[in-house]
């Protein structure tokens, strides 16, 4: 699995760049996460409503192919996004959602965090609270798209969508509950979690 860093990149380029890569990729292509900040934008998923977006804003919105409603990608936010053939890995789509979610909640327990997925409505929990979203995309047994984790951000911009498509969702992030590393620092302590998790089963 080859991990690359490409730190702050625009949002559209880089899902263009995924799709690419999916669609050219056969049955050897080592799988790869890209792990990246956003500039301030809304993606709105292919089941998304607009009407999520509750009021005007400067933000932009692209509508994309991911699975999932309406989230909010801007700095301060880690997103890892992974390119798996996860028939490979003997998983089905439920089951790499289901590690990926463990991944999280694993890096949240080194940190005395307790962590928990929904299985109505993937991402990862504390308290109630959304700190992680996930988002995939299927195409030649491979996913694209992947995960946020919210680490050090202004929320605000949540408060102006329903988060997923839920009115009322509350939003945290690793700063608030006393994790004062950076984005980076995360990244580099999810990924050996992530590793584990995306093992071949």
């Amino acid at each position: 699995m080859l991990i690359k860093h490409l730190g702050m990149v625009d949002y559209e380029p880089t899902w263009r760049a995924m799709q690419a890569f999916t669609d050219a990729r056969d049955e050897h292509t080592p799988d790869e996460l890209w792990l990246v900040q956003h500039p301030p934008v809304y993606t709105l998923g292919l089941a998304g409503k607009p009407e999520h977006l509750l009021c005007a804003t400067d933000i932009p919105l692209v509508k994309t192919d991911r699975g999932g409603q309406i989230t909010y990608h801007g700095p301060g936010q880690l997103v890892v996004y992974m390119m798996i053939d996860f028939k490979r890995l003997g998983l089905g789509v439920r089951e790499l959602v289901r590690h990926i979610e463990q991944a999280v909640i694993d890096l949240l327990a080194e940190f005395g965090i307790t962590g928990n997925g929904d299985v109505d409505a993937p991402g990862v929990y504390v308290d109630g609270a959304k700190i992680a979203s996930l988002g995939l995309r299927i195409r030649n047994h491979a996913t694209y798209h992947g995960l946020s984790l919210n680490v050090d951000m202004d929320l605000t911009p949540f408060s102006w969508i329903n988060p997923c498509g839920y009115s009322g969702l509350r939003v945290t992030q690793l700063r608030e509950l006393g994790v004062t590393l950076d984005v980076n620092a995360v990244a580099e302590r999810l990924l050996p979690h992530l590793r584990a998790q995306l093992a071949a089963h």
